[in-house]
């Protein structure tokens, strides 16, 4: 059965879709089955695995709304191993489609139930906000995973978020863990970056990952490629930092 991971972060430019998608590109490298599920209506992830997310038949919008069954949206991406559920620009209408709709809190949970026992990880990108996508997405999850850049408000919006996550854990999905916080954007070459990771450490009671994403210029062209980065670079810092965080989310047990 299929584990799920919620990638959030209601701040944007934290590397939310860069995690998501490299993470979930590394994982199937070692030979894990997995689905990354964008929710985005950026629709980065999906690009950014190489799918045109402008000539798509179905995307994760039409499965929110029910116009299409979860099997009819999942498209087999180059990389082998890894699937996608994509998004577009069309999914931005989503809050709106879902007033009023009974239970619209499960309604990927219930499409995402329907395939998880074909995957070992459910790699989920989340908007940049706390809406009802997002809350979807954590209603569907098992964890979360936090990025947080390494800059002077990295821990802004965090006690929000954290907020967020126990109402839903409370209200609507009492197994939610935090998987823990990735930092991304590392500048070892300033005492800013260090002072950031050492802050977080001392203020946030969480699983802190031991692996620290760099500021990589490889990372950051690899998207414009529709490349994950193990694949545009692989022996790129970036490449190797995304390996050793899959083995430690694939090493970590709930």
């Amino acid at each position: 059965m299929g584990r799920i991971i919620a990638v959030t972060n209601q701040k944007g430019g934290v590397g939310k879709t860069t995690t998501s998608i490299n993470l979930s590109s590394c994982l199937a490298e070692t030979g894990k089955n997995v689905l990354l599920v964008d929710i985005d209506p950026q629709g980065n992830s999906t690009s950014g695995v190489g799918v045109n997310k402008n000539n798509l038949d179905n995307t994760v919008y039409d499965l929110i709304i029910g116009q299409c069954q979860v099997e009819d949206c999942l498209i087999q991406t180059e990389i082998e191993k890894l699937s996608l559920l994509p998004s577009n620009v069309n999914l931005s209408g989503a809050e709106i489609d879902l007033i009023g709709i009974d239970n619209r809190e499960y309604i990927l949970k219930n499409n995402i139930d329907k395939v998880k026992d074909n995957y070992d990880f459910i790699i989920i990108d989340c908007p940049p906000s706390l809406n009802m996508l997002t809350v979807n997405a954590l209603t569907a999850a098992d964890t979360v995973l936090v990025p947080i850049q390494c800059e002077y408000y990295a821990l802004e919006g965090l006690s929000q978020l954290i907020h967020t996550i126990n109402l839903v854990k409370k209200r609507l999905n009492p197994g939610l863990e935090i998987e823990g916080v990735v930092f991304t954007m590392y500048d070892a070459r300033t005492n800013l970056s260090l002072e950031v990771v050492e802050n977080v450490k001392d203020n946030l009671k969480q699983n802190i990952y031991k692996t620290i994403i760099p500021r990589n210029v490889r990372l950051a062209e690899a998207p414009s490629h529709g490349l994950p980065i193990n694949i545009y670079d692989s022996k790129s810092a970036g490449a190797e930092s995304y390996r050793l965080l899959a083995e430690e989310v694939i090493e970590k047990e709930f």
